[in-house]
């Protein structure tokens, strides 16, 4: 992945707030699959649907937008989402005083299996073999168990859906297993 102007730092700030300058992804399979182009609003209009690996070209935190936008009553309401993650981010910079981008960013790479299994069929018998996880399922993984953990979380809990999506990022970042 290609680097950004420095200009762009400073001038595109994460909801007019937070910069993507000195964040770097430590982990070096993901690095090409976590984008951190810096956006104002996480909203690229779908525009990566009909081209290969195009994903990984799309800012991180509207991949966990995205990610947001499932099952039934939220699919399809991004502004929605938007919000939920701004207001979750608000959340982060309060309890942890970091960059809610870099928690998010270290969240991915402690959540994101290295190893997976498949179903082997040898002479009628099914046993699992473990495989290598590609670096873009382990984000996709990582973003999903992410959202539905915060998802999960909320139902019939008095916090908010935003507190508990940044109670998962921070709990992620910080490699706790609660």
């Amino acid at each position: 992945m290609s680097e950004f102007p420095k200009e762009w730092y400073s001038k595109y700030l994460l909801f007019g707030k937070w910069s993507f300058e000195g964040i770097e992804v430590k982990d070096p399979g993901l690095k090409r699959y976590i984008c951190l182009k810096p956006v104002i609003v996480p909203h690229s209009m779908g525009r990566h649907e009909h081209h290969r690996f195009a994903k990984a070209e799309v800012n991180i935190v509207e991949r966990l937008v995205n990610q947001l936008m499932r099952p039934g009553k939220n699919a399809g309401k991004k502004a929605r989402a938007i919000k939920f993650v701004k207001n979750a981010f608000e959340i982060i910079h309060l309890q942890t005083g970091r960059n809610p981008i870099e928690v998010l960013v270290r969240a991915i790479e402690n959540a994101a299996p290295c190893e997976d299994t498949t179903r082997i069929m040898y002479g009628g018998i099914v046993y699992h073999q473990a495989v290598d996880v590609s670096p873009q399922r382990r984000v996709d993984l990582a973003l999903r168990w992410i959202a539905e953990g915060a998802r999960l979380a909320a139902f019939s809990n008095p916090k908010t859906f935003e507190e508990c999506l940044a109670e998962e990022i921070i709990l992620a970042a910080n490699k706790d297993l609660k």
